[in-house]
Protein backbone atom coordinates (compact mmCIF):
# COMPACT_ATOMS: atom_id res chain seq x y z
CA UNK A 1 0.00 0.00 0.00
CA UNK A 2 3.14 2.38 1.10
CA UNK A 3 4.68 1.94 -2.42
CA UNK A 4 1.02 2.79 -4.35
CA UNK A 5 0.61 5.61 -2.29
CA UNK A 6 4.18 6.63 -3.62
CA UNK A 7 3.56 6.29 -7.16
CA UNK A 8 0.12 7.96 -6.37
CA UNK A 9 1.70 11.25 -5.25
CA UNK A 10 4.51 11.10 -8.14
CA UNK A 11 2.30 11.57 -10.71
CA UNK A 12 -0.27 13.96 -9.58
CA UNK A 13 2.17 16.02 -7.47
CA UNK A 14 4.19 19.12 -8.97
CA UNK A 15 3.41 21.15 -11.61
CA UNK A 16 2.86 20.16 -15.20
CA UNK A 17 6.93 20.45 -16.19
CA UNK A 18 7.96 18.47 -13.35
CA UNK A 19 5.90 15.43 -14.13
CA UNK A 20 6.53 15.38 -17.73
CA UNK A 21 10.49 15.37 -16.54
CA UNK A 22 9.20 12.64 -13.84
CA UNK A 23 8.05 10.47 -16.54
CA UNK A 24 10.81 11.07 -19.40
CA UNK A 25 13.17 10.33 -16.10
CA UNK A 26 10.73 6.62 -16.03
CA UNK A 27 11.01 5.80 -19.18
CA UNK A 28 14.86 6.63 -19.57
CA UNK A 29 15.53 4.32 -16.88
CA UNK A 30 13.04 1.32 -18.56
CA UNK A 31 15.20 1.79 -21.42
CA UNK A 32 18.36 2.09 -19.90
CA UNK A 33 17.56 -1.44 -17.82
CA UNK A 34 16.04 -3.01 -20.88
CA UNK A 35 19.31 -2.30 -23.05
CA UNK A 36 21.48 -3.51 -20.18
CA UNK A 37 19.36 -6.94 -19.71
CA UNK A 38 19.45 -7.79 -23.15
CA UNK A 39 22.60 -9.83 -24.16
CA UNK A 40 22.43 -8.76 -27.98
CA UNK A 41 23.20 -5.00 -27.83
CA UNK A 42 26.73 -5.53 -28.55
CA UNK A 43 26.14 -7.59 -31.26
CA UNK A 44 22.72 -5.48 -32.89
CA UNK A 45 23.21 -2.75 -35.28
CA UNK A 46 26.64 -4.09 -36.77
CA UNK A 47 25.87 -3.22 -40.36
CA UNK A 48 24.53 0.38 -38.87
CA UNK A 49 28.19 0.55 -37.65
CA UNK A 50 30.03 -0.48 -40.62
CA UNK A 51 28.09 2.29 -42.15
CA UNK A 52 29.13 5.08 -39.75
CA UNK A 53 32.49 3.84 -39.99
CA UNK A 54 32.24 4.18 -43.65
CA UNK A 55 30.97 7.76 -43.72
CA UNK A 56 33.71 8.84 -41.32
CA UNK A 57 36.53 7.50 -42.82
CA UNK A 58 35.08 9.13 -46.31
CA UNK A 59 34.94 11.94 -44.58
CA UNK A 60 38.34 11.81 -43.14
CA UNK A 61 40.59 10.52 -46.02
CA UNK A 62 38.37 12.54 -48.18
CA UNK A 63 41.94 13.60 -50.18
CA UNK A 64 42.78 10.42 -50.77
CA UNK A 65 39.78 9.35 -53.16
CA UNK A 66 40.75 9.12 -56.68
CA UNK A 67 39.64 11.50 -59.37
CA UNK A 68 40.86 9.12 -62.06
CA UNK A 69 37.57 7.16 -62.00
CA UNK A 70 34.73 10.20 -63.33
CA UNK A 71 36.12 12.46 -60.64
CA UNK A 72 34.94 11.28 -57.87
CA UNK A 73 37.41 12.47 -55.13
CA UNK A 74 35.85 16.55 -56.31
CA UNK A 75 32.39 15.12 -56.85
CA UNK A 76 32.79 14.14 -52.89
CA UNK A 77 34.47 17.00 -52.11
CA UNK A 78 31.88 19.34 -53.72
CA UNK A 79 29.25 17.68 -51.51
CA UNK A 80 31.15 16.81 -48.67
CA UNK A 81 29.19 18.91 -46.02
CA UNK A 82 26.19 16.94 -46.82
CA UNK A 83 27.18 13.72 -45.94
CA UNK A 84 26.73 15.21 -42.33
CA UNK A 85 22.81 14.10 -42.70
CA UNK A 86 24.21 10.71 -42.58
CA UNK A 87 24.93 10.88 -38.47
CA UNK A 88 21.32 11.84 -37.56
CA UNK A 89 19.98 9.44 -39.93
CA UNK A 90 22.54 6.84 -38.78
CA UNK A 91 21.89 7.86 -35.07
CA UNK A 92 18.14 7.15 -35.40
CA UNK A 93 18.54 3.36 -36.61
CA UNK A 94 21.40 3.09 -33.90
CA UNK A 95 18.44 3.86 -31.24
CA UNK A 96 15.75 1.32 -33.36
CA UNK A 97 18.12 -1.59 -33.58
CA UNK A 98 19.00 -1.02 -29.95
CA UNK A 99 22.18 -1.21 -30.34
CA UNK A 100 25.00 0.15 -28.33
CA UNK A 101 27.87 -0.96 -30.84
CA UNK A 102 26.18 1.61 -33.59
CA UNK A 103 25.60 4.41 -31.03
CA UNK A 104 29.59 4.03 -30.52
CA UNK A 105 30.14 4.05 -33.84
CA UNK A 106 28.38 6.91 -35.02
CA UNK A 107 30.31 8.88 -32.79
CA UNK A 108 33.54 8.39 -35.19
CA UNK A 109 31.84 10.45 -38.16
CA UNK A 110 29.73 13.06 -35.80
CA UNK A 111 33.31 13.80 -34.72
CA UNK A 112 34.75 14.06 -37.91
CA UNK A 113 32.34 16.39 -39.20
CA UNK A 114 32.72 18.66 -36.05
CA UNK A 115 36.25 18.68 -36.62
CA UNK A 116 36.22 19.53 -40.46
CA UNK A 117 33.10 22.00 -40.23
CA UNK A 118 32.23 22.88 -37.19
CA UNK A 119 34.03 26.22 -37.43
CA UNK A 120 31.98 27.35 -40.10
CA UNK A 121 28.87 27.32 -37.73
CA UNK A 122 30.35 30.29 -35.45
CA UNK A 123 29.67 33.92 -36.31
CA UNK A 124 33.87 35.16 -37.26
CA UNK A 125 31.84 38.09 -38.85
CA UNK A 126 33.54 41.24 -37.05
CA UNK A 127 32.95 45.01 -37.66
CA UNK A 128 35.33 47.44 -39.36
CA UNK A 129 36.44 47.01 -42.97
CA UNK A 130 37.41 50.10 -45.35
CA UNK A 131 36.34 48.15 -48.86
CA UNK A 132 33.44 45.91 -50.03
CA UNK A 133 33.59 43.71 -52.45
CA UNK A 134 30.52 41.40 -54.17
CA UNK A 135 29.81 38.64 -56.82
CA UNK A 136 27.56 37.37 -59.35
CA UNK A 137 26.88 34.70 -61.62
CA UNK A 138 24.25 37.03 -63.37
CA UNK A 139 22.71 33.92 -65.48
CA UNK A 140 22.98 34.30 -69.25
CA UNK A 141 19.55 33.77 -69.45
CA UNK A 142 18.25 36.25 -66.63
CA UNK A 143 15.32 38.15 -67.73
CA UNK A 144 15.44 41.18 -65.83
CA UNK A 145 18.94 42.00 -66.09
CA UNK A 146 18.38 45.62 -64.96
CA UNK A 147 16.78 44.32 -61.95
CA UNK A 148 19.59 42.28 -60.83
CA UNK A 149 22.13 44.90 -61.28
CA UNK A 150 19.75 47.50 -59.11
CA UNK A 151 19.96 44.61 -56.78
CA UNK A 152 23.85 43.89 -56.40
CA UNK A 153 24.33 47.75 -56.48
CA UNK A 154 21.74 48.28 -53.68
CA UNK A 155 24.17 46.08 -51.27
CA UNK A 156 26.45 49.12 -51.41
CA UNK A 157 29.52 46.98 -52.88
CA UNK A 158 32.62 49.63 -53.50
CA UNK A 159 33.86 46.98 -56.09
CA UNK A 160 31.19 44.63 -58.07
CA UNK A 161 32.09 41.22 -60.59
CA UNK A 162 29.50 40.05 -62.85
CA UNK A 163 30.14 36.30 -64.56
CA UNK A 164 28.20 35.41 -67.40
CA UNK A 165 27.38 38.79 -68.92
CA UNK A 166 25.59 37.99 -72.90
CA UNK A 167 26.86 40.33 -74.57
CA UNK A 168 23.49 41.94 -75.84
CA UNK A 169 22.96 42.58 -72.14
CA UNK A 170 25.94 44.49 -71.36
CA UNK A 171 24.43 47.73 -72.19
CA UNK A 172 21.48 46.68 -69.96
CA UNK A 173 23.88 46.33 -67.06
CA UNK A 174 26.31 49.51 -68.10
CA UNK A 175 22.99 51.68 -67.82
CA UNK A 176 21.77 50.10 -64.93
CA UNK A 177 24.93 50.22 -62.97
CA UNK A 178 26.08 53.73 -64.17
CA UNK A 179 24.85 56.15 -61.52
CA UNK A 180 26.71 54.04 -58.77
CA UNK A 181 29.89 52.87 -60.35
CA UNK A 182 32.07 55.42 -62.21
CA UNK A 183 34.77 52.88 -63.63
CA UNK A 184 33.87 50.19 -64.58
CA UNK A 185 35.07 47.05 -68.04
CA UNK A 186 34.13 44.36 -69.59
CA UNK A 187 36.34 41.29 -70.78
CA UNK A 188 34.63 38.57 -73.14
CA UNK A 189 31.64 37.47 -70.51
CA UNK A 190 33.08 38.99 -67.40
CA UNK A 191 33.16 42.35 -66.24
CA UNK A 192 34.04 44.49 -63.26
CA UNK A 193 32.43 47.73 -61.84
CA UNK A 194 34.28 49.99 -59.41
CA UNK A 195 33.50 53.27 -57.04
CA UNK A 196 37.18 53.70 -57.29
CA UNK A 197 39.56 54.26 -60.73
CA UNK A 198 40.39 51.20 -62.47
CA UNK A 199 44.07 50.70 -64.55
CA UNK A 200 45.88 48.04 -65.98
CA UNK A 201 42.82 46.19 -67.10
CA UNK A 202 43.99 43.00 -68.98
CA UNK A 203 41.95 39.71 -69.98
CA UNK A 204 43.57 36.57 -67.87
CA UNK A 205 44.42 33.44 -70.38
CA UNK A 206 42.20 30.82 -68.64
CA UNK A 207 43.08 28.15 -71.17
CA UNK A 208 39.39 28.51 -73.04
CA UNK A 209 40.35 30.35 -76.41
CA UNK A 210 37.71 33.10 -75.19
CA UNK A 211 37.65 35.31 -72.07
CA UNK A 212 36.01 34.51 -69.15
CA UNK A 213 38.30 35.97 -66.79
CA UNK A 214 40.38 39.39 -66.15
CA UNK A 215 42.31 41.44 -63.66
CA UNK A 216 42.47 45.44 -63.22
CA UNK A 217 44.04 47.51 -60.80
CA UNK A 218 41.34 49.17 -58.40
CA UNK A 219 42.99 52.33 -57.16
CA UNK A 220 41.27 52.81 -53.49
CA UNK A 221 41.78 55.32 -50.61
CA UNK A 222 44.19 52.68 -48.58
CA UNK A 223 45.90 51.79 -51.91
CA UNK A 224 46.06 49.65 -55.01
CA UNK A 225 44.51 46.35 -54.96
CA UNK A 226 44.71 43.73 -57.96
CA UNK A 227 41.16 42.75 -58.39
CA UNK A 228 40.78 38.99 -60.56
CA UNK A 229 37.02 38.12 -61.88
CA UNK A 230 36.64 34.65 -62.64
CA UNK A 231 34.44 32.53 -64.23
CA UNK A 232 35.73 29.01 -64.53
CA UNK A 233 33.76 26.32 -67.08
CA UNK A 234 30.89 24.02 -65.57
CA UNK A 235 31.44 20.90 -64.65
CA UNK A 236 28.48 18.50 -64.90
CA UNK A 237 27.26 14.81 -63.58
CA UNK A 238 26.71 11.90 -65.99
CA UNK A 239 26.35 8.95 -65.72
CA UNK A 240 28.47 7.21 -68.31
CA UNK A 241 31.09 9.80 -67.26
CA UNK A 242 30.72 10.79 -64.48
CA UNK A 243 32.13 14.14 -62.40
CA UNK A 244 33.26 16.03 -65.77
CA UNK A 245 35.68 18.73 -64.92
CA UNK A 246 38.87 18.36 -66.62
CA UNK A 247 38.10 21.37 -68.82
CA UNK A 248 37.61 23.09 -64.85
CA UNK A 249 40.49 22.37 -64.00
CA UNK A 250 42.79 23.25 -66.39
CA UNK A 251 41.16 26.52 -66.00
CA UNK A 252 41.84 26.57 -62.11
CA UNK A 253 45.67 25.47 -62.95
CA UNK A 254 46.04 28.42 -65.63
CA UNK A 255 44.49 30.86 -62.97
CA UNK A 256 46.15 29.63 -60.12
CA UNK A 257 49.63 30.55 -62.08
CA UNK A 258 48.05 34.17 -63.21
CA UNK A 259 47.41 34.94 -59.57
CA UNK A 260 50.81 33.71 -58.57
CA UNK A 261 52.61 35.82 -60.66
CA UNK A 262 50.52 38.97 -59.11
CA UNK A 263 53.17 41.79 -58.52
CA UNK A 264 51.09 43.63 -56.15
CA UNK A 265 50.84 42.65 -52.62
CA UNK A 266 47.17 42.71 -51.85
CA UNK A 267 45.09 40.17 -54.12
CA UNK A 268 40.57 39.68 -54.23
CA UNK A 269 39.37 37.10 -56.46
CA UNK A 270 36.00 37.77 -57.52
CA UNK A 271 34.07 35.00 -59.81
CA UNK A 272 31.72 31.90 -60.03
CA UNK A 273 34.72 28.83 -59.63
CA UNK A 274 32.19 26.09 -60.08
CA UNK A 275 34.20 24.50 -57.48
CA UNK A 276 34.11 24.84 -53.65
CA UNK A 277 36.79 25.41 -50.96
CA UNK A 278 37.06 21.39 -50.48
CA UNK A 279 37.53 20.33 -54.03
CA UNK A 280 41.38 20.05 -54.63
CA UNK A 281 41.53 20.11 -58.25
CA UNK A 282 41.13 24.46 -57.15
CA UNK A 283 44.25 23.39 -55.39
CA UNK A 284 46.62 26.15 -57.11
CA UNK A 285 44.24 28.69 -56.30
CA UNK A 286 42.44 27.93 -52.87
CA UNK A 287 46.35 26.99 -51.89
CA UNK A 288 47.79 30.67 -51.99
CA UNK A 289 44.49 32.21 -50.76
CA UNK A 290 42.07 32.68 -48.06
CA UNK A 291 38.21 32.11 -48.70
CA UNK A 292 36.40 35.41 -47.22
CA UNK A 293 33.59 33.06 -45.77
CA UNK A 294 35.76 30.40 -44.27
CA UNK A 295 37.93 33.71 -42.47
CA UNK A 296 34.99 35.98 -41.64
CA UNK A 297 31.09 34.24 -42.47
CA UNK A 298 28.78 32.72 -40.84
CA UNK A 299 27.41 29.13 -41.86
CA UNK A 300 28.34 27.50 -45.32
CA UNK A 301 27.36 30.40 -47.69
CA UNK A 302 26.06 28.31 -49.84
CA UNK A 303 24.99 30.14 -53.10
CA UNK A 304 23.87 27.70 -55.85
CA UNK A 305 21.41 27.04 -56.84
CA UNK A 306 19.72 30.08 -55.70
CA UNK A 307 16.43 27.89 -55.03
CA UNK A 308 17.98 25.80 -52.63
CA UNK A 309 21.70 26.81 -52.02
CA UNK A 310 23.89 23.30 -51.91
CA UNK A 311 27.34 24.51 -52.69
CA UNK A 312 29.10 27.27 -52.52
CA UNK A 313 30.93 27.84 -55.64
CA UNK A 314 30.63 31.64 -56.52
CA UNK A 315 33.62 32.65 -54.06
CA UNK A 316 35.83 35.71 -52.84
CA UNK A 317 39.10 35.25 -52.12
CA UNK A 318 41.96 37.33 -50.79
CA UNK A 319 45.43 37.26 -50.48
CA UNK A 320 47.31 40.15 -48.42
CA UNK A 321 44.15 41.12 -46.82
CA UNK A 322 41.95 40.97 -44.33
CA UNK A 323 38.09 39.49 -43.98
CA UNK A 324 36.11 40.98 -42.21
CA UNK A 325 32.51 40.25 -43.03
CA UNK A 326 31.18 37.59 -45.61
CA UNK A 327 27.73 36.57 -46.86
CA UNK A 328 25.48 35.81 -49.38
CA UNK A 329 22.77 38.39 -50.66
CA UNK A 330 18.87 38.25 -51.73
CA UNK A 331 18.27 36.29 -54.71
CA UNK A 332 17.99 37.91 -58.06
CA UNK A 333 16.84 37.15 -61.83
CA UNK A 334 20.10 34.61 -61.62
CA UNK A 335 20.15 30.93 -60.67
CA UNK A 336 23.39 31.95 -58.74
CA UNK A 337 23.10 33.90 -55.26
CA UNK A 338 25.52 37.06 -55.54
CA UNK A 339 28.29 36.96 -52.27
CA UNK A 340 29.74 39.98 -51.13
CA UNK A 341 32.52 40.56 -48.15
CA UNK A 342 34.32 43.74 -46.27
CA UNK A 343 37.60 43.29 -45.89
CA UNK A 344 40.42 45.26 -44.19
CA UNK A 345 43.15 47.35 -46.37
CA UNK A 346 44.80 49.80 -43.93
CA UNK A 347 45.95 48.77 -40.53
CA UNK A 348 43.32 49.92 -37.75
CA UNK A 349 40.45 49.93 -40.53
Amino acid sequence: MAQQAYVTETDGGGSGPERRESRFRRLTHRLIAAWRGDPRIWRRGLVVAALAALLALVMVAHAHIPNRFGNLGSLTETFLPWLGLGVPVLLLLAVVRRSASALIAVLLPAIVWLNLFGGLLTDKAAGGGDLMVATHNVNADNADPAGTARSVAASGADVVALEELRASAVPTYEKALASTYRYHSVQGTVGVWSKYPLGDIAPVDIKLGWTRAMRATVTTPAGPVAVYVAHLPSVRVKLEAGFTARQRDTSADALGEAIAGEPLERVVLLGDLNGTMNDRALNAVTSQMRSTQGAAGSGFGFSWPASFPMARIDQIMVKGVEPVKSWTLPETGSDHLPVAARVRLATGS
